[in-house]
């Protein structure tokens, strides 16, 4: 555990025992329980900030992201749609709206918010991630390879890009492109590799 971080934190608790409805070091504090996966006391403060601050993209996606972190989908999405209204430039938001609106079966939700990101940021590679699993979940396995494909070219070394064409090709029967990218994951994420290994291999 990062010491700084911890008295950090520490600093933060106190500060919001003596001043608890600043909602700046509520924000602060959030920030860090997010980051040691202490979702249910993140999520207590969030709540109290936004209740405060209601338009805060900030917020907004902080809480967003708590809730993907505890699987509560459908919250997440409506924060997420929150976020991109007031910060329409906040590329990451767009990704895991499309992600969510994906896992919840709005495939043709999800790919509009997806190419609106594109929009924003051309070379933003892990929203190509995303938008080639919803190709490949509608069964559009020519542009869910080229999407996988343009997330390889911005970033040839993202492991995420790499799985995601490996589970591409598995969905074909290519088990020698599977085997390609698998052998890559292994130099990359060897955890990630492992996972593929243990279940194809």
């Amino acid at each position: 555990m990062n010491v700084v971080y911890d008295k950090e934190r520490e600093d933060l608790e106190l500060a919001l025992q003596l001043d608890p409805d600043n909602p700046l070091k509520q924000f602060a504090l959030a920030r860090i329980y997010i980051e040691q996966q202490r979702n249910h006391e993140a999520l207590e403060l969030l709540d109290r900030c936004i209740m405060v601050r209601r338009r805060d993209p900030e917020a907004l996606y902080a809480r967003a992201v708590t809730y993907l972190s505890m699987g509560v989908y459908r919250k997440a999405a409506c924060d997420l749609l929150k976020t991109v209204v007031l910060d329409p430039g906040l590329i990451q938001a767009y990704k895991h709206l499309g992600f969510v609106q994906f896992t919840l079966g709005k495939e043709e939700a999800a790919l509009k918010t997806l190419k609106k990101a594109l929009v924003i940021d051309p070379e933003y590679a892990e929203i190509y991630c995303v938008l080639g699993d919803a190709y490949l979940d509608l069964g559009e396995f020519e542009q869910a390879r080229e999407a996988f494909e343009k997330a390889l070219d911005l970033e040839p070394g993202n492991p995420e890009a790499h799985s995601k064409i490996a589970m591409y090709y598995l969905s074909r029967g290519d088990m020698k492109g599977l085997k390609r990218e698998y052998e890559i994951l292994k130099t990359l994420d060897a955890a990630l590799a492992e996972q593929i290994g243990s279940l194809f291999f």
